[in-house]
């Protein structure tokens, strides 16, 4: 196995490569901190790198008397203090019993680790011995008995490094840790682009790119959660950078709570680049005894442009984040109740949807919101997962069996970490609820949040939705999330740990995961939050895949969809074809259409199928058939994003076989527009050489035929005039899919 984590001990010089990517840092000779010395493509090793320090004498304060070049604020960092003279925002600050923040952590040793440790309570990537190695470095802090730990694991076969940090107390006073970021990379240049993806309720992943300033700018949540409002994940691209070409920094935060990535430019055009948790209302008591950790940041580089960042993100959290059951395996095509029917349906409802349903073909029937409780609408029952008789009069257990008999896989709807007024669980502990007891409290879709901090609330909560998933097989669970924690307070915390409420929260959602598939670990669960609420890496490690959107408009989730795929792989991304007029946005989109966005996720249905008519279901047919035997290259495939929604009206996207065998390109137009131009599409990541037929006719054409001239969408009407007046126009909201095989060409 070729070594990837190379020690230069006499310089005390750390190199991280794996011939793709190489990470560099140093002890400093005086202040014995850490010197970010190189971070991008694969340079090779060599006993020095000395040649890459940059001391000059600048106006400042230095750390050290009678030495003018031990200003850290003229030093690329790996874990920057404030106050030791640094005046750019730290990646740790700590508030001493004596009320200063003033820090020093110097360098103790270091261990290298084959494969990659667990973190404890939280997700991260994971890795065995012949796939990574861990560089563990610790520091010890000046003035107190604090050891930091930063964990480094470098993957071999990616060009992406991760980095947590863990915080330890063995002394005998407390001490307050204010903020201490996961990542923290000091580049040499401002030369960037700041990428990041933002949005709202039903318009989550809007792409945005726009050149670095200098100073502050950053994306956060503040909400309980990471939010519609800000994806953790950013990336640094060169000004050039496109989709297929250029240096690109990728960073992805493993986490589902409050966060901060933020980029600061100082006056000599260093950037400073950190991903952690908000320190906003964020605060830790380490007692003495106590550890912290924080969790993992992911760093990606491409030097192929935003498409090579993207799809070494892909490959990374499919084969080293979702769970190995679910990574390589075939999703369900799965039916959901919900725009069918909302609160509003019976036994007989579900049961006629169902078998309608298992006509087409679907695979897995899902039986959203209102089963539960007294749930005839949004204002009451949350956390009380008893069945309504009422609607279901032989329970969840009767109507999974006949949804069995049926041929069907079965899924059921919850919302575990929220609460309604008037619950047995409410009213018998109104301590479990977030908030203060003595000040508002207010609701969000009428409900309130569970005070999931405390383990007896998560004990409660899981013992309720294991009776319901012991009493029959239920294959499928969507985990919805529907309001953020606006009065952060716990009952339970003193008031000097207030500040810990938000983390500990979160840590009681993953302690939920881990219990309820502890227990069933061959459940599928797909993530929700509002839709793409909370959208992150943290929750693709118990959920494999997560509902991207409410909004499930072919128009608008071209958007969705093509920002999501910035980081996250196609088969995490929750799509479903649904009703028209469209529910959020009212628009009248093709079936076909709906089919062919969707089809680039994992894929499902969110309608009446009762309703439709015999040709709409011979399309469903048709899509389900497609689909199933497309599935394998879609979600194991390599994504290309060839024309962005955000800049035309033609959106266009394509997945490779890893062998280039075949290929699957979706073409989308938004509105018709007379007498158009010529389009061709250039398509990517095709075998050169090879020969393709596209949709089984008999024309073949190369792959670098295909790549450089590129797929006419335009036709051949040569001697054929009256063809093309007689032609089917296709109007707005227009699509079409090609697949391409490849084929011998000896």
């Amino acid at each position: 196995m070729k070594k990837t984590v190379h020690i230069n001990e006499t310089n005390q010089e750390f190199h991280l490569t794996n011939g793709k990517i190489s990470y560099i840092f140093r002890v400093m000779e005086k202040t014995h901190t850490l010197e970010q010395l190189y971070a991008g493509k694969a340079i090779r090793h060599r006993d020095s790198f000395d040649h890459l320090i940059e001391r000059e004498i600048r106006p400042s304060n230095n750390q050290v008397t009678g030495d003018h070049t031990t200003s850290l604020e003229h030093v690329k960092q790996e874990l920057p203090v404030f106050g030791t003279t640094d005046f750019r925002y730290p990646a740790l600050e700590i508030r001493y019993p004596d009320g200063d923040r003033i820090s020093q952590f110097e360098y103790l040793d270091y261990q290298v680790i084959e494969g990659k440790k667990k973190l404890p309570g939280m997700p991260a990537t994971f890795a065995e011995a012949e796939e990574a190695t861990t560089l563990e470095i610790r520091l010890h802090d000046r003035y107190s008995a604090l050891v930091l730990k930063l964990s480094y694991t470098i993957f071999h076969q990616f060009s992406a490094l991760t980095r947590h940090v863990e915080i330890s107390n063995s002394g005998n006073e407390t001490y307050q840790l204010e903020r201490l970021m996961s990542f923290s990379l000091d580049l040499p240049t401002d030369d960037f682009d700041f990428i990041h993806l933002h949005g709202a309720w039903a318009r989550e992943a809007q792409l945005e790119r726009h050149p670095l300033l200098t100073g502050v700018q950053h994306i956060s949540s503040t909400r309980g959660a990471s939010s519609h409002v800000h994806n953790p994940f950013f990336a640094l691209a060169k000004k050039t950078a496109t989709e297929r070409q250029g240096e690109v920094f990728g960073f992805s935060f493993v986490y589902s709570g409050n966060f901060l990535a933020q980029v600061e430019v100082d006056p000599y055009h260093v950037t400073r680049a950190m991903l952690g948790i908000n320190p906003h209302q964020f605060g830790w008591a380490l007692s003495p005894g106590a550890v912290f950790t924080a969790p993992e940041a992911v760093m990606v580089y491409s030097d192929a442009g935003l498409n090579g960042m993207s799809q070494t993100f892909h490959s990374l959290y499919r084969n080293h984040l979702i769970s190995p059951k679910w990574s390589g395996r075939k999703r369900p095509i799965l039916i959901n109740n919900w725009e069918a029917t909302y609160f509003q349906f019976d036994e007989a409802k579900i049961l006629e949807l169902a078998t309608d349903a298992q006509a087409l073909g679907i695979d897995l029937f899902v039986l959203d919101d209102g089963w539960f409780g007294k749930r005839d609408d949004d204002a009451s029952s949350l956390g009380d997962w008893s069945v309504d008789r009422a609607k279901l009069p032989t329970g969840i257990a009767g109507l999974a069996d006949k949804i069995h008999a049926l041929g069907l896989q079965f899924g059921l709807w919850f919302e575990p970490e929220m609460v309604s007024v008037g619950t047995p669980i409410h009213d018998a502990h109104p301590d479990w609820e977030i908030g203060h007891p003595h000040k508002n409290i207010s609701h969000g879709r009428n409900q309130y949040v569970l005070d999931f901090s405390r383990p007896e609330v998560v004990d409660n909560i899981f013992a309720q939705m294991d009776a319901i998933l012991k009493s029959c097989k239920i294959d499928y669970v969507k985990w919805d999330m529907n309001r953020y924690i606006s009065e952060a307070f716990s009952q339970a915390l003193s008031s000097e740990r207030q500040g810990e409420i938000l983390h500990r929260y979160i840590l009681g959602v993953y302690a939920l995961y881990e219990k309820i598939l502890a227990g069933y670990p061959e459940l599928l669960i797909e993530s929700c939050a509002g839709g793409g609420g909370r959208f992150d890496a943290g929750l693709l490690y118990y959920a494999p895949q997560t509902w991207a959107s409410d909004d499930t408009d072919a128009v608008e989730r071209l958007k969705i969809q093509y920002g999501t795929s910035l980081v996250y792989p196609l088969s995490a991304i929750g799509s479903h074809v649904s009703e028209v007029p469209n529910h959020q946005v009212a628009r009248i989109t093709s079936l076909k259409m709906r089919g062919d966005v969707a089809a680039f996720g994992t894929f499902g249905y969110e309608l009446d199928s009762t309703k439709l008519s015999e040709d709409e279901k011979a399309i469903i047919r048709e899509q389900i058939t497609q689909v199933k035997g497309w599935q394998a290259l879609i979600h194991q495939g390599d994504f290309y994003r060839l024309l962005s929604p955000f800049e035309g009206n033609t959106t266009a996207w394509m997945v490779v076989a890893a062998d280039k065998s075949e290929a699957l390109v979706g073409v989308y137009h938004v509105l018709a527009k007379p007498n158009p131009a010529y389009e061709r599409i250039l398509l990517a990541g095709l075998d050169a050489a090879a020969l393709y037929r596209i949709d089984g006719n008999e024309a073949v054409r190369y792959g670098d035929d295909l790549m450089q001239a590129g797929l006419l969408l335009g036709g051949n009407y040569i001697g054929r005039a009256q063809d093309y007046w007689s032609r089917k126009m296709p109007g707005d909201f227009s699509s079409q899919l090609y697949h391409l095989q490849k084929i011998d060409n000896s």
